[in-house]
């Protein structure tokens, strides 16, 4: 056991473990149900086809990073259980409310439940498979990097990890979202732009990774 699980979790330590795992439910939670809208985000350099729902993903890997290097994989792997708990039971309301039929006065008919929520069933589902391998192959990675690197180099943990773990991530969702369903060509491009994306996200929050660390040390630990 390292010494981030020894550490008991107790006032302000506790604190910070409970938002950093509010945090990252919330984020996969919303990123879950607004993935099905697929846009167009003009960086300049590229124009990237993604899915809305990989907008605000990026920062459940920020997290899991946090979490990993103030708590441990131990109870990192908790947070990345209760996420996977938690799109279930978001799958479980969203089923729940499609067998009953809207009443005449709602301002949400049928057809709109089943074209906003109908195929969201299957891209949580897609989601979920991806999420829960990807999130865990992140955290043994980031722990990887650390002993390799003897817990130096903290950019080194925070992106090798991320980024190798979010490229498996976009492949596994978009195979099982449109596997069969789209060209092998656009599927690559698919995969290429969501992972490229989330690259430049991944080296973008570093220095919130640093900042945080930080900030953790300076304040919040007991």
């Amino acid at each position: 056991m390292t010494i981030e699980e020894e550490r008991p979790l107790e006032g302000r330590n506790l604190a910070v473990y409970m938002a950093l795992g509010s945090l990252f439910i919330t984020a996969l939670v919303v990123c879950n149900l607004v993935s099905n809208k697929f846009v167009e985000i003009d960086l300049g350099f590229k124009t990237f086809v993604v899915s809305v729902g990989i907008l605000p993903y990026p920062l459940t890997f920020l997290v899991t990073d946090l979490l990993s290097e103030f708590y441990g994989k131990r109870r990192t792997d908790y947070v990345v259980y209760s996420g996977f708990a938690a799109l279930l039971l978001v799958l479980l309301v969203i089923w729940l409310g499609g067998i009953w039929p809207a009443l005449p006065f709602s301002k949400v008919n049928d057809e709109a439940y089943g074209m906003v929520f109908g195929n969201s069933i299957r891209v949580i589902f897609a989601s979920t498979a991806a999420y829960i391998v990807a999130q865990l192959l992140d955290v043994r990675l980031f722990h990887f990097w650390k002993r390799v690197t003897r817990g130096k180099h903290l950019w080194v943990r925070n992106n090798f990890s991320t980024m190798l773990s979010q490229g498996v991530d976009s492949i596994l969702v978009i195979a099982i979202l449109f596997v069969g369903v789209l060209p092998t060509p656009t599927l690559i491009q698919y995969m290429g732009d969501a992972w490229l994306f989330k690259i430049l996200m991944a080296a973008l929050d570093t220095p919130f990774m640093y900042a945080g660390v930080w900030m953790y040390r300076r304040f919040f630990r007991n």
